[in-house]
């Protein structure tokens, strides 16, 4: 395990170039393969992508030409987890328009699996409405994101976001629901998915 330390000063000079991205890679690459493979955990078992592929992906992503500033060490890896998720869903995009279909079925959001849902359409579905309500309602998306996408309780996504407990559980019943409204669902027989 590389010192925290180590990491947190390259993520400071990242935006100075110098190399900081080759130096960075060996002492990240342990704990990004632990999220690639929490990640792909899940995953339909003749999915192609491999934990080291979608490392590989994600992290040419994160350094590829932008000029980033990470804040910490987590909101590093939370951006590392946020572009992997992006490398799945292009990766469900061009599986759905390679296998066309119709007919979605209704998919709980608290049991619908991101990472390794069968049903290629569903997992488009959820990024196309969580790309609209970002645009509707900020705060609301960044709470799908940390509650499902990051699996944070309530209490640890009302920390992130320094509000209190019961606004986040609020805004989380709010965000879920408009979810389901964007997906063309409505949101009356899941209650078994309210936590």
């Amino acid at each position: 395990m590389s010192d925290p330390s180590d990491i947190t000063l390259l993520l400071r000079r990242f935006g100075d170039g110098g190399g900081a991205a080759d130096e960075l890679l060996p002492l990240v690459y342990d704990s990004l393969q632990r999220i690639a493979r929490s990640w792909l955990r899940r995953e339909r078992d003749e999915h192609t992508l491999q934990a080291t592929a979608l490392v590989h992906e994600a992290y040419i992503r994160l350094v590829g030409g932008q000029e980033l500033e990470w804040q910490h060490r987590s909101h590093f890896f939370q951006t590392a987890s946020e572009a992997m998720r992006r490398v799945l869903i292009d990766h469900a995009r061009k599986h759905r328009s390679q296998k066309r279909g119709g007919g979605r079925r209704r998919v709980p959001l608290s049991q619908l699996d991101l990472a390794a849902d069968n049903d290629y359409l569903e997992v488009v579905a959820l990024d196309d409405a969580l790309s609209r309500l970002e645009q509707e309602d900020e705060r609301a998306a960044r709470i799908v994101k940390l509650r499902y996408f990051a699996g944070l309780e309530v209490r640890e996504v009302a920390v992130a976001l320094a509000i209190s407990e019961r606004t986040a559980a609020r805004e989380w019943a709010f965000a879920r629901a408009r979810l389901y409204e964007l997906m063309g669902y409505d949101d009356t027989d899941d209650s078994q998915s309210s936590g």
